[in-house]
């Protein structure tokens, strides 16, 4: 019998990342997902159970992330697969934003996927194999009045697949990169009812996406099946935004 495959999912304690890690449990993954909180990596350890890992991770801190791989590789083993979902906003126009409301976005959501990236790529070249799934948004393409930083660093997410994926193709190794829309999340659901109205008029299908529609593309991309896919970003945004 094969041994299953380890996937890390960085952000997985709630939203999105809770789903994708569940998801990729069920795929038959040893699935990793970290936390910016012992709580939050607890919590995530109770949802997937033993065959699983939860861990504190802080993406601004080389330190951090580098403990939190070394703990993964020791209890599960080094990861083929990736998960690149962590991501911050801290919104603000421009003429008010800050530079720390820039910086911190930036390196948390772009210099944050660098960290992580490349530390897990010589195991994936070594085995011949990986699945690098980078989450994106449909901001990056789109635009959104008060998130620049949130844009660019998401436009950096995307331009780092497509650099990525080709460096690496020739390992058995794919890169690509998911871009939701508006998913139905903690996030979302404070946005008050004439806000979500007026979004959901918008959108094609005429609704918010759910966590676990997000879950399995990543899972697809993960998977076996998914081989011959790289470097793209795919859009999961219900008709929001079309190109």
């Amino acid at each position: 019998m094969t041994e299953a495959k380890v996937a890390l999912v960085t952000g997985a304690s709630r939203g999105i990342g809770a789903a994708i890690a569940i998801a990729l449990a069920d795929a038959g993954f040893r699935v990793a997902g970290t936390a910016t909180s012992e709580a939050g990596a607890a919590a995530i350890g109770q949802a997937l159970g033993a065959e699983h890992l939860g861990l504190e991770m802080n993406l601004e801190s080389d330190d951090s992330v580098a403990e939190a791989l070394k703990a993964v590789e020791a209890t599960l083993g080094a990861p083929l697969v990736l998960v690149n979902n962590a991501g911050i906003t801290q919104d603000n126009l421009m003429l008010r934003m800050s530079v720390e409301q820039w910086v911190k976005v930036m390196d948390t959501n772009a210099n944050g996927l660098f960290r992580v990236t490349k530390p897990l790529l010589r195991g994936m070249m070594k085995a011949r194999f990986g699945r690098i799934i980078n989450l994106s948004s449909v901001i990056a393409r789109r635009g959104n009045a008060g998130q620049a930083n949130y844009a660019a660093s998401k436009g950096a997410v995307e331009g780092f697949t497509r650099a990525l994926a080709q460096e690496v193709g020739s390992r058995g190794i794919t890169v690509n990169a998911v871009a939701p829309g508006f998913i139905e999340t903690e996030m979302t659901a404070g946005l008050g009812e004439e806000v979500t109205e007026n979004l959901r008029s918008a959108i094609a299908l005429g609704r918010f996406g759910a966590a676990s529609e997000v879950a399995a593309l990543v899972a697809f991309l993960a998977s076996d099946g998914a081989g011959y896919i790289t470097g793209e970003t795919i859009a999961i945004n219900g008709g929001l935004y079309m190109n």
